[in-house]
């Protein structure tokens, strides 16, 4: 397919793109979810979706997150590809009966004969000075349960990529959405239709002397401390994860046998995080390589608070580095 000319887009917008682009390819996707027609989406993720598309293909919802994943999945079953959007990803934990016992377990159950072709959108993380509810970070949640994908992008052009890819997936993907990198930078997104790779860590930024970890909004903060490291003379290995679950676990192998060292930032509380899972592979598989101990830097075990302290909450590039220039004084053993 030949490539159209790229525009500068933010995050949020090359959603929309994405959006409106593979409801043009396939009939069969449709968009539901609260406000999201007439509205254009709390975010204005689906802005002029329903203009061009109608109310039968992008239909507002009631104000019930478990119907709109229940409706996702009957939709799926029958042939259609629905993209659902629940508004905050706080909203999620009663979509969490639906995906697991439902949508999650649909191949398996009938033995490959029923898929589940669905996408499930929500903005993700804090920083956006919202209310309760608003601002958690509920990757680990969905990435537990077997047979659910799910991607955080990170940029505009993943974002893009990533969620063509997402839709087109036979299987059901959790899509989460760093809400507060909806507008914070623009870049070049050609919309001409080619899917990202799904299930694949993003080589950022080559490095030899550690191995930063990260994905979603922390991108942001991890890209900052990369300079800043390299600045001082730090060659730091960057690495956004994108896919969550399946976990590339073999690009984050390769690059800590390379480097040695490994710090993994994440927005979401410290206990039971994926940063855990992510150290876990780690120590397994590379274990030998390691010349100081894998060091995760996270948000904290307490509920994400309100606007006033939430970057109290949120690890900053200050705390980042300091888990690096801890990481990189230990000396290898021999």
């Amino acid at each position: 397919m030949a490539r159209r000319k790229a525009a500068e887009v933010t995050l949020v917008e090359a959603i929309n793109l994405a959006l409106h682009h593979e409801m043009a390819r396939d009939e069969n996707v449709v968009v539901l979810g609260e406000d999201v027609g007439a509205n254009g989406g709390v975010f204005r993720a689906t802005v002029g979706l329903q203009e061009k598309f109608g109310p039968g293909r992008v239909i507002d919802t009631p104000l019930a997150e478990l119907l709109i994943s229940a409706m996702a999945i009957g939709m799926a079953t029958q042939g259609l590809k629905p993209v659902a959007e629940i508004q905050f990803s706080g909203f999620m934990y009663s979509c969490l009966d639906q995906l697991a016992n439902h949508a999650a377990r649909l191949r398996h159950r009938t033995h490959g004969r029923i898929t589940c072709p669905m996408v499930i959108r929500a903005p993700n993380g804090g920083g956006i000075h919202a209310p309760e509810h608003h601002s958690e970070s509920v990757e680990a949640f969905f990435a537990h349960v077997p047979g659910l994908r799910v991607v955080v992008p990170s940029t505009p052009a993943r974002a893009y990529g990533l969620l063509l890819a997402a839709i087109r997936d036979p299987d059901p993907v959790v899509f989460l959405e760093p809400a507060r990198c909806y507008r914070l930078f623009r870049e070049a997104v050609a919309d001409d239709g080619i899917a990202a790779p799904l299930d694949t860590c993003f080589v950022e930024r080559e490095g030899t002397d550690l191995t930063l970890i990260s994905w979603g909004g922390m991108m942001h903060e991890v890209r900052i401390a990369a300079d800043q490291l390299a600045a001082d003379g730090v060659d730091a290995e960057v690495i956004d994860v994108a896919t969550l679950k399946p976990l590339d676990t073999q690009t984050l192998v390769a690059s800590v046998a390379k480097t040695g060292r490994c710090v993994i930032v994440e927005e979401s509380p410290r206990a039971g995080g994926w940063a855990s899972e992510i150290a876990a592979e780690l120590a397994e598989h590379a274990m030998m390589n390691l010349f100081a101990p894998i060091a995760r830097v996270s948000g904290y075990d307490t509920i994400m608070p309100l606007a006033r302290t939430e970057a109290r909450f949120i690890p900053d590039v200050g705390r980042i580095l300091s888990a690096v220039r801890k990481t990189l004084e230990i000396a290898p053993l021999g």
